[in-house]
């Protein structure tokens, strides 16, 4: 099918949500490029996508991977601006990130950046698609980057299944592909074929980068006029050779791949069952909404429901089903279930439940009230959406312009508002015993597997699975009640907002008590019918012993375990809840409408307050949380060297090993005699926001200490003075280089992984903005020389670090190609090579630094959550400064460049007296023999090798605690 020419000055009405005061207008180039401008005078930050029709599907057979190699290539440099990864830098100096992804059928590349530096940022972006310059010498090295994300995904199980599913599927259909690349797929191969990479990686730009197939969405402060303009002239120049979109038609399952059940090995322990039928695409009928209508209903959670029967049985933890993986061509929907162990061996007839429930929909036929009533869920959802970040709105929208009419961009296929029973009968028809996939997967199978998929190396078994199988274990299956839901009673039907009379810009100490103290901050921003609420229960006996922290992770889950059947309602009606472990109690969060959270709000704290333990419950959420403990060992190493280091620094915290050997021991008795002792005693910190009322939010914790404190026989008494839990943070020794080395906890990962982490102060406005211009400046030339130059690893970050308000900066890289003890010799050797760069930085550089980084903390909160969780961290820290930002942009005005080197040479630069340095290392297989020599070599002056983690702990002094006890609230 040939795009064609667009309509250029085709009137479109775009339709938006009722909130929505931003302005949208569709424009076509001369040169068929299709283009949605938006205007936003209230964002700070301004963003851009450019969604390319070509993705991995294209890739030439041979040259697996090399739509996304690509990807990564453009971002390096231009004949317009030819320095090397001067575009990313530029978007960092300016308060800005950047990024890309591909997909099967898409490319997608965005920024977003501060409004003063979005001109030039959108022209650099623009070259992107104009004149890339694709050097040989960074060609040879992306594709080693290209292979360093291919090998941190080897040992991930949804990369690992996700490729054994297009593995069983039609060899000549393009979802069979490998896609992501590697140096196996674009170096190696290749060379032994005669294949030149970067010729076909020039040629296969030139043959598909059309501005025909390239959809693009700005996102802007200026008018739609001023940004039209400013985009005509930059995208302008981008070539239209009228490619044909290639469609990729035919189903990549033919009748060989249908009616299989395979079994595979998995990494972590656990069982999941992935049940796949290849279906129409739901896109098709997007206004009809049929996969959305029947994900709804196979994927429910309230009584009668498919998880509810399995849950009652014991066999299953969490289910969801819907469409996946779809084209305009073909699509699947699936049915994802984790199973328990005893849910394991009764595979036959959980399958037979799945395809009852599913008989049953077909004999109800499609019913209006559930339709209706899911149209005015989303509805609601849409004309109330909280604002994103623009770039994660660009790329949403660039993705929909190739898939939906103009008008439809925004809404894309989240409104279904036609109810056509037919189109649903047929779609339910499509989820057949003869049209199945069945893919299982445990670590019991381990053994018993005769194939390996070649690209990931997973253990799979196969055999086809009959239409007469099924009827079978239909029939055999438990003759549980299984009937569609009841009416959602959380549906919000007053969506008026509140009066706000006090304008408060921050948080307000609205009451305390000795039982709690409530932070108030009304809806002064966001005029949304929507509220957040954050209740933390501190119990000082929830996490004073490794027995303790299992316990009370044990008492969570249980809770949000047995309110799942009532509460599954309010979460489809957009009303969450959480109830969460913390290292000194439990929290409760609730966020959504503000309309129907009071009744949420008091079904929690009555399941809370009568809590009993099920004995049947307790043994499948302990199983749950035992696997969890187990996989911590498959974590990916960088995320090993991070726990690592939060161990080393967190005082008052317990080692995953350690809980891991009390699981087994405890029993239903040890939570029965633990619950009481765990409320015995408490405090809770609250925070009430958004479209609730004074009285309302005083009313909401009054509920809960009534409940809790008063009566006859209250469950739990206010703490005494001395209980009041406090987060301490390990102070390091000045002018030493502390070390700490482990062994990758998974025998099986060749990667290795580094934390170097430098301390610097505890919560100061001065010292604060001193260290985030260190990090903005540092971050892309650290990236760039240790990632782009040196190819150390695909992750590779400079990032701030803040532990309870004591502030620092690491370095975090992940790398099968060195050693953490040499990666560390890098990152010392970038920060002698970037000193020259900061002493160097020119008055005009400074500057325009100091005003980048005001532009960010100048950045508006977008929604209710984000603005919460900002005033919430200061809660829980206890640094209580909800004005930091604005006293933080005066500090920056004083701010001089002498100041900044001052403060690098003091705290940050590589062997001054008074830098605090920790590296934590963890050396994956490839390392092995070197993490043995590199313990028994002899020490720098100056280094100190942590042996133990908790002997080093008890030796160190701990910063005092911003959270002072009741009583001592600094405002």
């Amino acid at each position: 099918m040939a795009v064609g020419k667009k309509e250029e000055n085709m009137a479109v009405e775009i339709v938006k949500p009722r909130i929505d005061k931003r302005d949208y207008r569709r424009i076509v180039l001369q040169n068929n490029l299709e283009i949605l401008l938006i205007s936003d005078p209230e964002t700070d930050k301004c963003a851009a996508s450019m969604n390319v029709c070509v993705g991995a599907f294209s890739d030439p057979e041979g040259l697996e991977g090399l739509a996304h190699f690509l990807e990564h290539m453009l971002f390096y440099a231009s004949e317009k601006y030819p320095v090397e990864d001067s575009y990313s830098k530029y978007i960092t100096e300016n308060g800005g990130s950047t990024n890309a992804f591909t997909s099967s059928e898409d490319t997608n590349y965005y920024f977003e950046v501060n409004a003063d530096g979005f001109e030039e940022a959108l022209d650099r972006f623009a070259q992107f698609f104009i004149k890339p310059l694709m050097s040989a010498d960074a060609t040879t090295r992306e594709i080693k980057a290209v292979d360093s994300e291919h090998q941190k995904n080897l040992l991930s199980d949804p990369w690992r299944m996700n490729q054994l599913q297009k593995h069983l599927s039609a060899e000549n259909h393009p979802y069979h592909k490998f896609s992501t690349g590697s140096w196996d797929t674009l170096e190696v191969r290749p060379k032994e074929r005669g294949i030149d990479t970067r010729q076909e990686l020039l040629k296969f730009y030139s043959e598909n980068y059309s501005a025909n197939l390239m959809h693009l969405v700005v996102y802007s402060k200026d008018s739609l006029d001023k940004v039209e303009q400013l985009v005509r002239g930059k995208f302008q120049d981008i070539r239209n050779i009228d490619r044909n979109q290639i469609h990729f038609t035919g189903q990549p399952c033919t009748t060989e791949h249908l009616q299989i059940l395979v079994r595979a090995v998995p990494i972590k322990q656990g069982h999941k069952l992935k049940i796949i039928w290849p279906i129409t695409p739901g896109i098709h009928h997007y206004k009809e909404g049929p996969c959305r209508y029947l994900g709804h209903l196979i994927g429910h959670e309230g009584e009668g429901s498919l998880f509810y029967v399995l849950k009652k049985l014991g066999w299953a933890t969490s289910l969801s089903a819907g469409e996946s993986d779809w084209t305009n061509e073909f699509s699947f929907f699936k049915v994802a279930i984790d199973l328990t162990d005893a849910g394991q061996d009764h595979f036959e007839d959980i399958m037979g439940l799945l395809f009852k429930y599913i008989h049953l929909l077909q004999q109800a036929g499609a019913s209006k009230w559930i339709f209706e009533e899911l149209s005015a869920i989303c509805e609601i959802a849409f004309h109330y959406q909280d604002k994103i970040r623009p770039s994660d709105y660009v790329v949403n929208v660039a993705m929909n312009m190739q898939h939906y009419p103009p008008e439809d961009w925004l809404v894309a296929s989240s409104l279904p508002s036609k109810f056509n029973p037919s189109v649903i009968q047929s779609f339910l028809n499509e989820l057949n015993p003869d049209n199945v996939r069945i893919f299982w997967e445990s670590t019991k199978f381990e053994g018993n597997t005769s194939m390996t998929e070649p690209w990931y190396g997973t253990a799979y078994s196969m055999e086809k699975v009959g239409g007469d199988s099924i009827k079978h274990w239909m029939e055999h299956a438990p003759s549980e009640e299984l009937h569609l839901p009841a009416p959602n009673v959380f549906i919000p039907t007053d969506l008026s907002l509140k009066p706000v009379f006090e304008k408060t810009k921050v948080p307000i100490l609205l009451r305390k008590s000795p039982y709690s103290r409530l932070w108030y901050k009304p809806d002064t921003a966001f005029s949304s019918p929507k509220a957040y609420v954050m209740i933390d229960f501190s119990c000082p006996y929830g996490g004073h012993s490794p027995e303790a922290e299992v316990l009370t992770e044990i008492f969570t889950r249980l809770l949000m375990d047995y309110l799942n059947e009532y509460a599954y309602n309010a979460q489809v009606a957009g009303l969450y809840y959480d109830i969460s472990k913390t290292n000194s109690g439990f929290q409760l969060t609730l966020v959504g409408y503000s309309d129907k959270l009071r009744v949420l709000l008091e079904a929690v704290v009555e399941k809370i307050a009568k809590f009993e333990v099920k004995p049947d419950r307790f043994s499948v959420i302990k199983e749950l949380v035992t696997k969890q403990y187990q996989n911590f060992k498959f974590q990916q190493p960088y995320q090993q060297v991070m726990y690592y280091c939060s161990l080393l620094l967190k005082d008052n915290t317990w080692p995953w090993n350690e809980e891991l050997e009390v699981l087994p021991h405890l029993k239903v008795d040890d939570l029965v005699k633990f619950y009481p002792l765990l409320l015995a005693r408490s405090f809770m910190e609250c925070y009430v926001a958004g479209n609730v009322e004074q009285a309302e939010a005083e009313s909401m914790i009054q509920l809960i200490e009534d409940v809790f404190f008063k009566g006859p026989q209250p469950i739990s008494k206010p703490l005494f003075a001395s209980q009041h839990l406090t987060n301490r943070v390990v102070n390091l020794e000045r002018g030493v280089n502390y070390f700490y080395a482990a062994e990758g906890l998974n025998p099986n990962d060749e990667n290795s992984a580094l934390v170097h982490y430098i301390q610097v102060h505890q919560d100061d406005f001065m010292l604060n903005v001193k260290l985030q211009l260190f990090a903005l400046i540092a971050k892309q030339p650290a990236f760039h020389q240790l990632r782009s130059v040196e190819q150390l690893g695909y992750i590779t970050v400079l990032m701030q670090r803040s532990d309870s308000g004591v502030h620092g900066v690491q370095f975090i890289v992940q790398s099968t190609a060195k050693d953490p003890k040499y990666i560390d010799s890098r990152v010392e050797l970038f920060m002698k090579m970037f000193e020259s760069k900061l002493y160097e930085m020119t008055s005009d550089e400074f500057k325009n630094n100091v005003n980048a980084l005001i532009d960010m903390k100048l950045e508006k909160h977008k929604n209710l959550r984000e603005e919460s969780r900002f005033y919430w961290r200061e809660i829980s820290d206890g640094t209580l400064k909800f004005d930091k930002r604005d006293r933080e942009i005066d500090a920056l005005k004083q701010l001089t460049q002498k100041e900044l080197t001052d403060f690098f040479d003091e705290y940050i630069k590589v062997g001054v007296p008074q830098k605090k340095a920790l590296s934590v290392r963890v050396y994956g297989s490839s390392h092995s023999s070197q993490f043995q020599a590199h313990k028994n070599e002899q020490k720098e002056p100056n280094a100190v090798q942590i042996e133990e983690i908790f002997s080093f702990r008890r030796s160190r002094p701990l910063y005092s605690s911003f959270k002072g006890g009741f009583g001592h609230v600094r405002l």
